[in-house]
């Protein structure tokens, strides 16, 4: 009998966090008493399912064993230029490491450090029983509008079927390293690759609170929502 899919967790952390204005790269920067990274880790941690979690680095880093120490999971200084160039080294990691085409991998940011266990798990439960995988997202709730190259407004565009992506992104290896291949650093996150073969992934309704750090002032607001209770 063929065993059935397992599933792991990759988390691209090879940027330098220009947008941040942290002077460092931000997954690094300390948000409510330790590295936004840390929090991040321990999130996907706790989701019993994730056979393992894959983090990718640049080549360059040096900083992550001492920001975060006693770490267990899997490691590879193989992040490239892009998003895409990291993900896909770490996807020929991870077959490196035995994991198979049928595999499913979990692409999350590491700027996503809110990330609760629960919402992963729900995610999962979507996505097994799928055709093609899914991400988790998020209605847009506000009105959008498009703007010129002088900042002014071009157009108000309809937002009744708007969402905005969040990660993780859930997909089989060998579909999504496909699509990365196809698509190259053109591609913004692994649903837009997977869109672009012609496959509709699923939308898995999350939480807004599942924010991209991105922003000087996401920092504060993290560090908020993260203390003890918060968002219990």
């Amino acid at each position: 009998m063929t065993p059935p899919p397992r599933l792991f967790a990759l988390v691209p952390a090879a940027g330098v966090g220009e947008r941040s204005g942290a002077g460092m790269p931000k997954q690094y920067v300390d948000i409510a008493g330790r590295p936004m990274l840390a929090h991040t880790l321990a999130a996907l941690a706790a989701v019993p399912r994730l056979a393992q979690t894959l983090v990718v680095l640049s080549p360059q880093d040096d900083r992550f064993e001492a920001a975060v120490p006693g770490y267990a999971g899997w490691l590879a200084r193989v992040g490239g230029a892009s998003r895409a160039e990291s993900v896909l080294g770490g996807l020929a990691e991870l077959r490196r490491r035995g994991v198979g085409e049928g595999d499913w991998v979990l692409v999350h940011d590491a700027a996503r450090c809110l990330l609760r266990p629960e919402w992963v798990d729900a995610l999962i439960d979507a996505c097994l029983p799928d055709a093609v995988g899914g991400l988790l997202a998020q209605p847009v709730a506000d009105t959008l509008k498009a703007g010129d190259a002088q900042g002014r407004v071009a157009a108000t565009i309809d937002r009744r079927d708007k969402w905005a992506a969040q990660t993780p992104q859930m997909f089989r290896l060998g579909l999504v390293e496909r699509a990365l291949t196809a698509m190259g650093a053109a591609a913004t996150d692994e649903a837009s690759a997977v869109e672009a073969l012609g496959l509709a992934p699923q939308l898995v309704r999350a939480s807004m609170a599942n924010f991209k750090v991105t922003w000087p002032e996401d920092f504060a607001l993290a560090g908020r929502l993260l203390q003890p209770g918060c968002l219990a």
